[in-house]
């Protein structure tokens, strides 16, 4: 009798629905309405130069029958760019490119940044090099967009992988889309003409030498950021805050600012709104810095996970 109860009440209308629970922040239930029309367009989208296959419901893709150690065609390029802004995150197996070629392939979508903080390859000052073992150990497990902080953030980057370990040291990536559509109306309101200040020191003041931060902050002073953002090649909406760069939202109150960062940043703890990659060697991901925030698992000590990243300059965020 109560399943059949259960199993006639009608389903919700829209995005998930936030459950009250005592002390707590509201849980949100699915089922997931809103990523229903994305995932379905995804999975009808087919391409001229290459195969997609998704592998997960609103983003990412494993591209097939492209090699990226050999110069593109510009119409392959064209191609790659608009899956990109389609699946929002690329996955390509079995690419076993140079520095030299991971550079190049990057080049074609943009102009590359250097970072001021982390290590590079010796030859390339362009590739960050993350090489963690069991002397260095991982710190990226935490939600994020790459350099918010700049003024012209990374449009997207290019990871490649040289060692990974056995098992373990997984990246995963989320659907900012998905994590704007998922508020409710009421926050969807409140937010939609607040600026985040974006913070280069909150993040790497451990990396800088003390007698360094005043000149640092000189060179990458704090910049703000439409906490939604408009995409500037697909013209869709997202969410665009992350607790590792944002150090508070203009015109709020520091607790009152404190408290949306993290309800707007818990969107993206949903696994609905989530892709995950298992790297193997010389896997390359390739993901919109935009559409995405990405999170890379720190749970392969004492094992050593080599990566090489290539970042895109991008526009400035817009509202």
């Amino acid at each position: 009798m109560a399943e059949s109860a259960v199993a006639e009440r009608p389903g919700p209308v829209g995005g998930p629905h936030a459950v009250p629970l005592p002390a707590y922040p509201p849980l949100l239930t699915g089922p997931y309405t809103h990523l229903a029309a994305e995932r379905d367009r995804l999975a009808g989208l087919r391409w001229q130069h290459f195969d997609a296959r998704q592998v997960g419901v609103t983003l990412g893709a494993e591209i097939s029958g492209v090699d990226l150690t050999a110069e593109l065609p510009d119409e392959v390029i064209a191609d790659i760019r608009r899956a990109l802004h389609d699946y929002k995150v690329l996955f390509f197996r079995e690419q076993p490119v140079t520095p030299a070629q991971h550079l190049a392939f990057a080049r074609r979508f943009g102009e590359l940044e250097i970072h001021p903080a982390l290590q590079s390859n010796s030859e390339q000052p362009e590739l960050v090099r993350f090489e963690k073992s069991a002397s260095v150990s991982g710190y990226e497990n935490s939600w994020h967009h790459d350099v918010t902080w700049r003024e012209l953030p990374s449009m997207g980057a290019i990871l490649h992988a040289i060692a990974v370990p056995p098992i373990g040291g997984d990246t995963l990536f989320t659907d900012m889309y998905a994590a704007y559509d998922s508020l409710d109306r009421e926050t969807r309101d409140a937010v939609e003409n607040l600026d985040a200040v974006h913070d280069f020191l909150q993040a790497f003041r451990h990396l800088v030498p003390e007698d360094q931060h005043e000149a640092m902050r000189v060179r990458f002073p704090l910049v703000s950021h439409p906490v939604v953002c408009t995409h500037a090649a697909t013209g869709r909406r997202h969410l665009y805050v992350n607790r590792v760069f944002v150090q508070r939202i203009e015109g709020l109150a520091s607790g009152e600012s404190r408290e949306l960062i993290d309800r707007l940043a818990r969107t993206v703890d949903s696994p609905e709104h989530q892709v995950r990659l298992k790297w193997e060697p010389d896997t390359v991901a390739f993901w919109d810095n935009r559409a995405v925030q990405h999170y890379a698992t720190s749970d392969y000590w004492p094992h050593t996970r080599i990566v090489e990243r290539a970042s895109i300059v991008g526009p400035r965020p817009a509202r």
